[in-house]
């Protein structure tokens, strides 16, 4: 038995064609990538000397930094929608003899989010949400009028955040499941309060986007993982990926290990979704971040709000636009990327989008290899990052 009805085999190759009748400014010939009937992307094909090349530094990067014996998960590394290097190892469920390969979808953690915001943004497209109305307008018994969707976002509201909230006294009992709609409702009927009042600086929470997923529901009329299935995940062919949402199948996905393979059990906080529960494979994150430059599906308005920041109240380079993570450089560069972690579940997304460069690792065994992804940066783009010894944290 492998991950039982959620694995069917599709390869990058399927939605890689040429075109020859569509050139790029260089003249050159350029490939459509077709993700569906309705969206394609049209980028320059890559020679075989820059896939051999890239290809080889690429694997020396891979055993580097990531030592394929000990790691779980899979990597990848692509320029304009072609695979320049993937590797995939380690076991999806120990226990049951499951590897992993490029077929297993796993816990892609925060990486989430990047999906709950495209999916908040094309509905936003579509006339059905509008960034800057109250939160109630979608959710009435939200209880902080000045929250917008947009605040959601950009990680702007104020909110605390559920898996902290949860713990305080007299607030839920551990001993049973929450859900998103319990979240909503311990917002609107606990004194749990705010961090900050909305709008006045950012603050990284996972509750954020637990309401988007409510939003998203609210505004389609069907569960977070229909819509994003029918929106998102069989638009764009990707078989290999779904929302998890039904702890009595916890056995049916790959499991999630502390660094020496002690596996760790699932908990009451497992299945809020929007936030995290997306299992996903490196190839059908590759669709998805090509996807995203298609202004069939997502307007180039959309685009411009998702990826610039919002936060500018203190000084550096840190900043987050809507569902995304970025560093803003003085040279006016940007470097696009979120990752992710929840119990032993490690992730990473790494989009240039000036090179047309995607970077991806996934884990199921506890690492910080996986954040590695910044370090192939500088190979493809003028980033200018001063690196440590130690690797940058997680979230």
């Amino acid at each position: 038995m492998r991950l039982s009805r959620y694995i069917t085999l599709i390869s990058i190759s399927l939605f890689l064609s040429c075109n020859k009748d569509k050139s790029g400014k260089d003249g050159k010939t350029n490939d459509t990538l077709l993700l569906a009937d309705k969206y394609e992307v049209s980028l320059p094909k890559l020679s075989k000397k820059y896939l051999t090349e890239n290809k080889n530094y690429a694997e020396n990067f891979y055993n580097k930094y990531y030592n394929p014996k000990d790691y779980s998960g899979g990597f990848l590394v692509a320029k304009n929608g072609q695979v320049i290097y993937e590797n995939y190892s380690g076991f999806a469920y120990k226990e049951k003899g499951w590897k992993i390969d490029a077929e297993t979808p796993l816990h892609i953690a925060s990486v989430s989010k990047v999906f709950t915001a495209v999916c908040v943004l094309k509905l936003v497209d579509e006339g059905d949400i509008e960034l800057d109305k109250s939160v109630q307008t979608y959710l009435p018994t939200f209880p902080h009028e000045a929250t917008t969707v947009r605040m959601l976002l950009n990680h702007r509201s104020g909110l605390r955040n559920y898996a902290y909230f949860t713990d305080d006294k007299g607030v839920w009992d551990k001993k049973k499941t929450l859900t998103n709609q319990d979240v909503l409702d311990l917002l609107a009927t606990k004194p749990i309060g705010l961090e900050s009042k909305p709008g006045t600086r950012f603050g990284y929470c996972n509750t954020n986007y637990a309401l988007l997923a409510l939003i998203i529901e609210k505004a389609t009329g069907k569960s977070y993982p229909e819509a994003m299935k029918e929106m998102i995940f069989e638009p764009l062919g990707m078989k290999n990926t779904f929302v998890f949402d039904n702890l009595e199948k916890k056995d049916e996905v790959s499991q999630s290990y502390k660094n020496n393979y002690l596996r760790l059990a699932f908990e009451f906080l497992d299945q809020v979704y929007g936030d995290k529960n997306i299992y996903s494979t490196p190839r059908d994150l590759l669709k998805f971040d090509i996807a995203t430059y298609s202004d069939e599906f997502l307007s180039p308005e959309m685009k411009t709000e998702m990826f610039k920041g919002y936060s500018y109240e203190t000084k550096g380079q840190r900043n987050y636009g809507l569902g995304i993570r970025m560093l803003e450089f003085e040279t006016g560069q940007k470097y696009f990327f979120h990752n992710g972690w929840w119990h032993g579940n490690t992730s990473s997304l790494v989009t240039l989008r000036k090179e047309n460069v995607t970077i991806i690792a996934l884990s199921n065994k506890y690492t910080h290899k996986t954040y590695k992804t910044k370090k192939l940066a500088p190979h493809f783009g003028d980033y200018p990052f001063k690196f440590k010894d130690e690797e940058i944290g997680a979230e």
